[in-house]
């Protein structure tokens, strides 16, 4: 979604980091309570640093520097977007301990079970708060709508890769989930050339469970100047790999790329990357409008 995709574009057929592959269990088969104990700490994707990050914390050794202090590099927008991410960095930690202990609280709780699968989007990175990400927003909104005490498993990781979902955060979907959805990619931009990325895609997209709502990515369009433009042919390409597999099975997607549009102003985090709460609105009209009407209405 930044800049960082024509970087990654153009190096596209260098290798992708290592990492160790673990095999595939069917999901489903398991409880809540079982996903939690066999999962809590095997959160694949948790270290690995998001595509802004890479860049931001190259970018910081400039603008830390005596300098940059000098020059005014550190206190102009430069600056003031490395200290955005560092921040945001602290708060991937902070969100993942809150996601972590509410998903051991529903333990208790009874009503409809949505899980959720994907990246630091699933966690609401770039919001104030957890539950200022999509995954808040929606289930407040689920609750208001059916009058239903939805709960929410929340299985994303922050970091995560496409392949991660599958071999990691899939195995652990409890079989008593009313509803799914699975948003995940915009890492695998950087992590992962083109080919493995659109081959991992279609892989996941014919394991998920049936009826889970799929997110497509955000376009990059009108902004980050010309990058955004010439990034975007290649997310539009993920998207259409996405609609069309998606179709084959008849998996409903939820059209970020057609909510999360400009006008941008206040629509992102202080990295310019993660959609900020008013962002994550836009993102949740995309996910309550693909949710089944039977799952969202009273």
């Amino acid at each position: 979604m930044t800049a960082v995709y024509l970087f990654v574009y153009l190096r596209s057929s260098q290798s992708t980091l290592p990492w160790f592959r673990e095999g595939l269990h069917a999901p489903g088969s398991r409880g809540v309570a079982s996903c939690l104990v066999n999962g809590a700490f095997q959160r694949r994707g948790s270290g690995r640093r998001s595509p802004v990050e890479v860049v931001a914390t190259a970018a910081s050794y400039l603008t830390r520097t005596q300098a940059a202090d000098l020059s005014g590099l550190r206190a102009g927008p430069l600056g003031r977007w490395t200290d955005g991410v560092t921040t945001l960095r602290g708060d991937c930690v902070t969100f993942a301990s809150h996601w972590q202990a509410h998903n051991y609280r529903i333990l208790t709780e009874t009503g409809p079970l949505w899980v959720v699968l994907g990246d630091s989007t699933g966690q609401g990175l770039g919001a104030p708060s957890p539950e200022g990400g999509y995954v808040g927003q929606a289930l407040a909104e689920l609750r208001l709508r059916t009058g239903l005490p939805w709960r929410v498993l929340n299985l994303s990781v922050s970091g995560a890769l496409i392949r991660d979902v599958r071999h990691d955060q899939l195995p652990r979907l409890p079989a008593a989930a009313d509803l799914v959805t699975c948003g995940i990619g915009a890492n695998d931009i950087l992590y992962t050339p083109p080919a493995t990325l659109l081959r991992d895609l279609r892989a996941l997209m014919g394991v998920i469970p049936d009826q889970t709502v799929v997110l497509d990515l955000p376009l990059p369009t009108g902004i980050w100047g010309i990058l955004g433009r010439i990034s975007a042919p290649y997310v539009a390409r993920i998207n259409r790999t996405i609609h069309q597999t998606a179709l084959a099975r008849g998996l409903p997607v939820a059209e970020v790329s057609a909510h999360f549009l400009p006008p941008w102003a206040g629509k992102f985090a202080s990295d310019y990357f993660h959609p900020s709460q008013a962002g994550y609105r836009d993102w949740t009209r995309a996910l309550l409008a693909a949710i089944p009407a039977t799952l969202r209405a009273a």
